[in-house]
């Protein structure tokens, strides 16, 4: 799921004296500095603002199909009798050294981008893993023995062990 990346315009200004912004127009990055940057630092900045751009658009690219609220009502039915509420699950870009995460207390379920390109039933996984923490927010026997009901927890789990995505028990 990547981006086709953004040609980029930079807009350079004597007014401005400190603050950088970055807007997307008629599919170019417009990225407007302070004039007199030290190449260096006006490479550092363009990058930074290339970045934050390119994460927001692959956040709302990922997060515009139904899939991650589709699986999680039919998991729901299936493996929790429909008993969970969420306030949302969906993708996002700032995990990159977790897959996901969970809160219980707000109901909110989080996926790292990373998992966009994985195969559907390692993504199911972690919507299932994920949503057993809404039970259980800790991974006790219990939590795994209804993660376990999910018919390819194991091979997803190796997969992401051999990916370096998961640790080995």
């Amino acid at each position: 799921m990547k981006n086709k990346e953004l040609p980029i315009e930079v807009i350079r200004s004597h007014k401005r004296k400190k603050t950088v912004q970055a807007k997307v127009v008629d599919d170019k990055l417009l990225i407007y500095l302070p004039a007199g940057l030290s190449k260096t630092r006006e490479s550092e900045l363009i990058e930074k603002m290339r970045e934050k751009v390119e994460k927001k658009r692959l956040k709302r690219e990922l997060n515009g199909d139904d899939y991650l609220n589709m699986r999680f009502n039919e998991f729901n039915k299936k493996y929790f009798n429909g008993k969970l509420q969420t306030a949302s699950i969906k993708f996002v870009t700032n995990q990159n050294t977790c897959n996901g995460s969970c809160t219980p207390a707000k109901g909110t379920i989080r996926i790292s981008h990373r998992l966009a390109d994985m195969p559907k039933w390692v993504l199911d996984y972690l919507i299932m893993h994920e949503m057993a923490h809404l039970l259980y927010p800790d991974h006790s026997k219990r939590f795994w023995d209804k993660v376990n009901e999910y018919r390819y927890t194991e091979r997803a789990r190796g997969f992401l062990i051999c990916k370096g995505m998961e640790k080995a028990d």
